[in-house]
């Protein structure tokens, strides 16, 4: 019998581990990073990761954790309390563009997630000023 085809893009992205590499590289840069660093308040960047992680997976048609633990995901409100300007959307963006590289997508799943995050990092910025 021939391997199912995957049916949402959470699936053909590759699931629940796809996407933990995704969080992990891209946090293992935001750790590191002087601009980023300080818009997460926990010492430990992990519950950050995991939020991020469990959004993710919901919205590309995984379970649906996130919702029952957080309810509405509401971005650009939970972002609101964050100056985002354009040079930490960049920042973000180069972090997340190596975490999304790193994953070995085919082209058209890379395409699909990272035109998703170049849109998202866009609308939460709320804050003038940085590299336009």
């Amino acid at each position: 019998m021939p391997p199912a085809t995957p049916t949402t893009p959470y699936e053909a992205f590759g699931g629940s581990a796809t996407f933990t590499r995704l969080v992990e590289r891209f946090y293992a840069g935001v750790a590191q990073d002087e601009l980023l660093r300080p818009m997460y308040p926990e010492a430990d960047l992990g519950p950050a990761a995991e939020r991020l992680r469990l959004f993710l997976e919901q919205y590309w048609g995984g379970p649906t954790t996130y919702g029952e633990l957080r309810g509405h995901p509401r971005l650009r409100l939970r972002h609101a309390p964050f100056p985002i300007d354009a040079a930490a959307r960049d920042r973000w963006l180069h972090h997340m563009r190596v975490a999304v590289d790193s994953l070995e997508l085919a082209p058209r799943q890379h395409a699909m997630l990272w035109d998703y995050l170049e849109r998202a990092a866009h609308a939460m910025v709320n804050t003038v000023g940085g590299d336009a």
